[in-house]
């Protein structure tokens, strides 16, 4: 498969994670009666991952996340000539799904942005968690997601159940970390509505590409040293 058919593929799938993720925050916030609350946001983050890994994972891998590029390199799983452009593409589909998602929030009447499902620490942290806080919490919670990928993902791991397990375990990281940043765990999904949301949600955006790939980078070194075939 080329490398500009993975890259769209990326694109695609970065688009519907963004898409589905934050549209069932932004859309559903207009409509509390509803009652989907953070952990249907976190279960719709968890679908979008598991139904694009069975979509696009045999043509790209399903990365959608620029942190999950970056660990799979450096656990050697994927080469680092093709990165950037991987990155790219799933930086810009997330910044495409937030334009379209802002496009049909904004149809309704008296809509304001807000803070739009952006990430944020301190003030902007819905639990008013420290920058601090935030960081670790960041940190810790995408080393474990790459802990899981790489796992599930493994030769030795059961074939055909990646998916279920990679989904899940962006729910639960999303139910621990939804309260304290609004969870990112992905630099992808945070750009996005960070331009949207402007402001704050720029300035403060720079820890959800940091702290994102910090945790990945480390699961990716402990991954092979813990699971090395002897």
């Amino acid at each position: 498969m080329s490398l500009s058919r993975r890259a769209t593929a990326e694109f695609l799938g970065t688009f519907w994670l963004v898409f589905g993720g934050c549209g069932s925050a932004v859309l559903a916030a207009a409509f509390p009666a509803l009652g989907i609350g953070f952990a249907g946001v976190a279960l719709a983050f968890g679908l979008t991952v598991l139904t694009m890994a069975y979509a696009i994972g045999h043509i790209s891998g399903c990365h959608l996340n620029p942190a999950v590029s970056v660990g799979l390199c450096t656990a050697k799983r994927f080469p680092a000539g093709e990165l950037l452009h991987y990155i790219v593409a799933q930086v810009l589909g997330a910044i495409a799904a937030a334009g379209v998602l802002y496009v049909i929030a904004s149809g309704k009447p008296g809509f304001e942005v807000g803070g739009f499902a952006a990430n944020g620490f301190a003030d902007h942290s819905p639990g008013s968690y420290s920058m601090m806080a935030c960081l670790v919490a960041e940190v810790v919670l995408t080393f474990f997601f790459l802990f899981i990928i790489l796992g599930a993902t493994d030769k030795r791991a059961p074939a055909g159940f990646a998916p279920i397990a990679i989904g899940l375990g962006l729910t639960l990281i999303h139910l621990i970390g939804i309260p304290v940043t609004n969870l990112s765990v992905n630099p992808a999904r945070s750009t996005g509505p960070a331009i949207i949301a402007g402001g704050w949600a720029l300035t403060q955006l720079w820890l959800f590409w940091i702290a994102p790939i910090v945790g990945a980078v480390i699961a990716g070194i402990l991954y092979p040293a813990v699971a090395e075939e002897k």
